[in-house]
């Protein structure tokens, strides 16, 4: 079946929608989207659910550390349940400090929830997205949130950089990969975000210098799927980077139709 594009999700998992632009997300899609909402701060995630109930919004939420092998198991059955056509991993944790000097703990967490939570739910759930997409007739779709400094490394968030590079270039492939399937694959880069990140992360000032607001990210997010692979956001980030993720994907592409091309010769051969 020929899938359209989508304008209007059914369903949809949030990871990391307690606050911050997990939050903006969730109140950035369109009123008929069913929402599956996870974080790790109960208190906080039914507080997103309870507002989005009250403007009549359908919510489901699944408390969850996604740092840990039964919470990512346990996002991923309600999502499987659910029948998700949409997948946003905006979960995220940063450590700012010299890299000797954060604990090797909050290093292990930054890669376990930024980089294996992600390609775990990825993984389980692009079946469920497929059949969703080809039941419905229109595309399903993967967000993975990286960030602007996934381009360049950055003394002080070397562990965090290091884990939105792997982000970006693994979305970047994975949507080279399902372009002939009904799934668009988008990778957001924002730059700094009016959020709770930087003060999590250890960084001293309310929010990280040249900040935007999460609404702007989450509206840019919502007009690029289906019509790019790599969005990069804010101004400055945008004339620096937006070349080489048009180059990236341009690269991505060739090597997708060169193996493929191999394949199928030796198949013939």
């Amino acid at each position: 079946m020929a899938c359209r594009p989508n304008s209007t999700y059914q369903r949809a998992l949030i990871t990391g929608a307690s606050r911050g632009l997990g939050r903006a997300y969730a109140e950035g899609l369109p009123e008929t989207t069913e929402l599956l909402l996870t974080g790790r701060d109960a208190e906080a995630l039914e507080e997103t659910a309870a507002a989005l109930r009250d403007a009549g919004r359908t919510v489901e939420t699944v408390v969850a550390d996604l740092a840990t092998a039964d919470g990512r198991d346990a996002v991923i059955a309600a999502a499987k349940s659910k029948g998700i056509d949409l997948l946003i991993n905006n979960a995220g944790l940063g450590a700012f400090g010299e890299f000797a000097d954060v604990p090797m703990e909050r290093h292990e967490a930054v890669v376990s929830v930024n980089v294996t939570a992600l390609l775990t739910l990825t993984h389980a759930l692009i079946p469920t997205l497929v059949e969703q997409a080809d039941f419905g007739g229109s595309k399903a779709a993967i967000v993975n949130l990286a960030s602007s400094i996934a381009f360049v490394p950055v003394p002080g968030f070397a562990t965090y950089a290091a884990s939105k590079a792997f982000v970006l270039s693994f979305g970047e492939a994975l949507a080279a990969e399902l372009a002939d399937d009904p799934i668009d694959v988008l990778t957001v880069c924002p730059g700094p975000t009016k959020t709770e990140f930087g003060t999590n992360a250890g960084y001293e000032r309310a929010h990280l210098p040249g900040a935007i607001e999460p609404e702007r990210v989450v509206d840019a997010t919502l007009a690029a799927i289906g019509r790019q692979r790599t969005l990069v956001i804010d101004p400055l980030s945008k004339v620096a980077f937006t070349p080489a993720a048009f180059a990236r994907n341009a690269i991505s592409e060739v090597v997708r139709r060169t193996s493929r091309f191999a394949a199928q010769r030796g198949e013939a051969g």
